[in-house]
């Protein structure tokens, strides 16, 4: 099984924050550390930086479990932490019904790459930091190099 990298991880982090206190997320969920969704239950009302590792390092592995199920291997490592990023923020379960998931199972990784822009909303609304995440992790997903001709 393919685990994400520390350059993805950081991208993650980047664009989950850290909060020491939980907050309501976009999408209505109750949320702390770096974009721990909480359940039913939990009490906490403030987490340490050392705490929210933790449990991102507990989050991305069952991401990371839920992925490779999914599609299987062949994925460079760019590939992998850009789809652990997104599955992360929009749920392994939606990552798996997406089209973004079918193209990269059947290989036709340009078309898949075409498909992050379209988890930018969150409550039917767009949101301008998930138009910057979803460009980033296609970016690590099928990074295009400009040639530039006199």
């Amino acid at each position: 099984m393919m685990h994400i990298s520390e350059r993805g991880i950081a991208l993650l982090k980047q664009f989950e924050g850290f909060s020491a206190a939980a907050y309501l997320c976009p999408a209505g969920k109750r949320t702390i550390g770096y974009g721990h969704v909480m359940h039913e239950g939990d009490d906490v009302a403030a987490i340490s930086e050392i705490a929210a590792e933790n449990l991102l390092k507990q989050d991305i592995s069952v991401v990371e479990a839920g992925v490779s199920r999914v599609v299987g291997c062949g994925l460079t490592q760019g590939q992998f932490d850009a789809v652990v990023c997104l599955a992360y923020n929009i749920g392994v379960y939606a990552f798996e019904k997406s089209t973004l998931c079918r193209f990269v199972t059947q290989g036709e990784m340009e078309l898949a790459a075409e498909q992050f822009g379209r988890w930018v909303f969150a409550g039917n609304v767009k949101l301008p930091g998930l138009v910057q995440r979803r460009e980033a992790e296609k970016h690590f997903f099928y990074p295009v190099s400009i040639i530039f001709f006199e």
